[in-house]
């Protein structure tokens, strides 16, 4: 088995070396938990079965990317710029999308309970057919795909609610 080192050594340097690598030992289920990949360029990648929980992938670019049966629970995307890249079967409980864009990018089958997508584009890319897209947090200047992208009991509009943790200054009593 790789260490986590050699693991990211190969996803940034020699894709086809790790995407070897991975159709050797994907039944395994190979640790990357709390790897940091932020600021990188992955291209052309298969991640299958992999545990990313609380990974960051921040400030990246992400360019024909698979994440098939992954665990990205918690994991961090904001900023990053992801397109044609396949998301199926994952776990994206809590994961953070926030001012990323998400273009031409699949969500088949996804679990997107608690997932936050504030200020994210994903005009180009398919929900459709993920779960728990109403558990996620989003808000006003977020970019969904159009309906037939989405789950059929979404709905996008953007409300002030608990989730949004909002003070509202005018619903104040008293002289504070």
């Amino acid at each position: 088995m790789k260490s986590k080192d050699e693991l990211i050594e190969l996803v940034q340097n020699d894709s086809e070396a790790f995407n070897e690598y991975i159709c050797e030992n994907a039944d395994n289920g190979i640790d990357m938990s709390e790897i940091d990949l932020s600021n990188s360029e992955i291209r052309d990648v298969t991640f299958k079965n992999i545990d990313f929980t609380s990974s960051t992938f921040s400030d990246s670019h992400l360019f024909n990317v698979q994440f098939i049966e992954c665990d990205l629970t918690s994991s961090d995307f904001t900023r990053s710029t992801i397109t044609e890249c396949d998301f199926s079967n994952s776990v994206l409980n809590g994961t953070d999308f926030s001012y990323a864009t998400l273009d031409y990018c699949n969500f088949n089958e996804a679990d997107m309970a608690g997932s936050i997508f504030q200020e994210s584009d994903l005009s180009n890319s398919d929900l459709s057919t993920s779960f728990n897209l109403n558990a996620c947090r989003f808000d006003d200047g977020t970019v969904w795909p159009d309906n037939d992208m989405l789950p059929d009991n979404f709905d996008g509009m953007y409300s002030s609610d608990l989730s949004s943790l909002q003070d509202d200054e005018d619903d104040q009593v008293g002289d504070y």
